[in-house]
């Protein structure tokens, strides 16, 4: 009896590492001061748009999932820089610099391509899943004139799911 509570222990202990490691969570980074946001929808991220302020902070973000965009998280502000994403291509890394405000940012895909928005200065930051399969899902942090803080949602995508097929 001993061994077999000793077995299902370790068995669900396993199970547990296991589905932890499909999920990571990289902490905000930024002053944090403001209001909340989250962006998130149904599917894979296929595009990314991020508005700044005059080549200086981070006013905005919006993603779009399949084909559809997202409410924008901060702030419209001109011409955003944009990045469609290509079939199988997803966000591995998240980096950039924060002070106040984020300063800049750099969204990373497995395909070596980058969006690069912003004025790069403050404290460097660099965000990453734990599971190399693993893609940017969502984004959340806060807002206040310009998104004062970020924080990444990483998760390994259902390879079942292709959200960019016309069907």
């Amino acid at each position: 009896m001993f061994f077999a509570t000793i077995f299902v222990l370790l068995a669900v202990s396993a199970l547990a590492d296991s589905q932890s490691q499909l999920y990571s969570f990289s902490s905000p980074v930024g002053s944090g001061s403001g209001s909340p946001y989250t962006i998130t929808g149904e599917g894979r991220i296929t595009a990314i748009r991020v508005w700044e302020y005059y080549s200086n902070y981070i006013r905005g973000f919006q993603f779009r999932y399949g084909f559809i965009w997202s409410p924008v998280a901060g702030y419209q502000y001109g011409q955003p820089q944009e990045m469609e994403l290509r079939d199988g291509e997803a966000i591995v890394q998240i980096s950039g610099k924060h002070a106040h405000y984020l300063q800049s940012v750099v969204f990373t895909t497995n395909m070596g391509r980058s969006l690069y928005a912003g004025q790069p200065s403050g404290h460097s930051f660099n965000m990453y899943p734990t599971n190399a399969q693993a893609e940017l899902r969502f984004i959340s942090g806060r807002v206040h004139g310009g998104i004062t803080s970020i924080g990444a949602h990483w998760a390994v995508a259902d390879p079942t799911f292709n959200s960019t097929a016309g069907h």
